[in-house]
């Protein structure tokens, strides 16, 4: 049995529950267990398929936690980009972001940065092979030339946006000033606050805090007012509107998506300029073999940094012999983050046939300040919108995993709406109805269905694919021409954890 002619079937071998080994989240010297598998070779679809069954890559090593017996639990978690709104916090970022870049501002306390997973290592460098099977999209354009439109486009709209606002402005300059002439007042005129009176505190340079019950008050009125001018907009009865002061307008609840933040315009004079380019990880891509050095300069700088690795732990012979890009727009991509013609951060993705995956993010630890773990976040969450206009099934965000049992790892329950996959029926369940449970219990399986079961669970080992001395064999095959004990209990094991679909489909390596 050959494979079909064109197909780059996905080769395994698996490696039977390992040993407990420290756990990077709690520390617990022999907290956690995993099983996992080497990927000779893998298709996105099959990938795409794993990680549906809470499978993760590091580099070309594949792991799945023993989620009953590890002692930090790792569910993996996705987010739902079409229906994503940034919170306060996310908007604090960008607008730092914005304003870091247009007027060079910036302070270096108080940042809003969120922590790796210490799961990962230098391996995130290797070399993993991701491609694409034949029947996934043959029509698909490259993802470099298609994300340059998107966002080639985005910034048309928001110059034609500009050039309106400016229009509009201009327009309104001369009523007023026609206005001014005819001697009527004009409510657009600034009103230019004086300097503060010294207070009476101790520092009499300051003015006096403002008492927090007259701030309940303006805000009472500022929500009069608005109510008001709402409930006239909506009757349709609005004849002219109140004369407010500039600091009195209220502002109509119209919310902001996140393209709004990351695609405004910069002034011609910003002090800074950010490019984000797309680039498939192959020697035989001219900007990633270009870009080479100076990207595992900065990965080196940040894993010694942040992660406290040597010199020769992050090692370039991990980085030698990269595969071909992936066919049809699929596979691994470096998301390179351009500051002035210098990297300073890269985040490492994998485009799947039906999400981006957030694999690693390494940066440069003199610009932490810009608070870049949130930052690429946003960024990859818009960048999984702008290809779900391209590819409509293409429409999920995956973090990796979420660890409620360790504090310093929930954060990524921030980026709502978002699920949690049952560790044991693989379905997504809202992570609002998995919270309460995991506040009482480490692991918890989320599927409320007492008779779900696993719909992939192994139902013909017999058909599970084996490649044997060079051979695609099913199993039944195998057991016959199988020399030496019977390794049916691990096969079982192997089966079970990747499913029907996956086991008929990758090849087990049997030696």
């Amino acid at each position: 049995m050959a494979a079909a002619p064109g197909a780059s079937p996905t080769i395994v071998e698996y490696f039977e529950g390992e040993d407990f080994y420290r756990c990077g989240y709690c520390k617990n010297e022999t907290g956690s267990r995993s099983n996992g598998m080497w990927a000779h070779s893998m298709t996105v679809q099959d990938y795409q398929d794993l990680i549906d069954r809470g499978w993760r890559r590091s580099g070309k090593y594949v792991y799945k936690p023993v989620m009953n017996q590890t002692c930090c639990p790792q569910y993996t978690i996705r987010c739902r980009p079409l229906h994503f709104q940034p919170s306060k916090s996310h908007k604090k970022v960008l607008k730092k972001m914005f304003k870091f870049l247009s007027k060079g501002e910036f302070s270096k306390g108080n940042n809003e940065e969120e922590p790796m997973d210490s799961q990962m290592d230098n391996a995130v460098m290797d070399d993993f092979v991701l491609k694409s099977k034949l029947d996934i999209h043959s029509d698909h354009r490259p993802l470099g030339e298609g994300y340059n439109e998107v966002i080639e486009n985005e910034v048309e709209k928001k110059e034609e946006k500009l050039e309106d606002k400016k229009t509009k402005e201009l327009n309104q300059s001369h009523a007023q000033k026609e206005k001014l002439g005819s001697g009527e007042p004009s409510s657009s005129v600034k009103v230019v606050a004086s300097a503060p009176k010294p207070g009476k505190g101790a520092d009499l340079s300051k003015p006096p805090c403002r008492k927090a019950k007259d701030i309940r008050k303006e805000r009472k009125r500022q929500k009069l007012i608005l109510k008001s001018q709402t409930d006239k907009l909506e009757g349709f009865q609005v004849q002219h509107e109140p004369q407010l002061l500039p600091s009195e307008k209220p502002k109509l609840n119209q919310r902001k998506n996140i393209e709004d933040f990351i695609f405004d315009i910069l002034p011609e004079d910003a002090a800074h300029r950010l490019e984000v380019r797309l680039v498939p990880v192959s020697f035989e891509d001219p900007e990633f073999k270009s870009s080479f050095c100076q990207s595992f300069s900065l990965y080196a700088k940040y894993q010694m940094a942040i992660h406290k690795d040597t010199a020769a732990e992050c090692g370039e012979a991990e980085m030698e012999n990269p595969p071909n890009g992936p066919d049809y727009g699929y596979g691994s991509f470096h998301q390179q983050y351009w500051l002035d013609g210098k990297i300073i951060a890269v985040g490492v993705i994998d485009v799947l046939p039906y999400c981006v995956s957030s694999v690693y993010l390494y940066y440069d630890p003199d610009y932490s300040f810009l608070s870049l773990g949130v930052y690429s976040a946003l960024r990859e969450i818009a960048f999984t919108r702008q290809l779900h206009e391209k590819t409509s099934q293409l429409s999920y965000y995956y973090m990796g995993f979420y660890i409620h049992s360790c504090p310093k790892m929930r954060y990524k329950g921030q980026y709502r709406p978002s699920d949690l996959l049952c560790p044991e029926t693989y379905v997504w369940v809202p992570i609002e109805q998995c919270l309460p449970a995991l506040e009482s219990s480490k692991y918890c399986r989320f599927n409320q269905d007492a008779k779900a079961v696993d719909e992939e669970r192994i139902k013909e080992l017999d058909r599970l694919r084996v490649l044997y001395k060079r051979t695609i064999m099913p199993y039944n095959v195998y057991k016959k021409r199988q020399k030496g004990p019977s390794d049916e209990a691990i096969v079982q094991q192997y089966a079970d954890l990747v499913g029907q679909t996956c086991s008929e489909r990758m090849l087990l390596f049997r030696s």
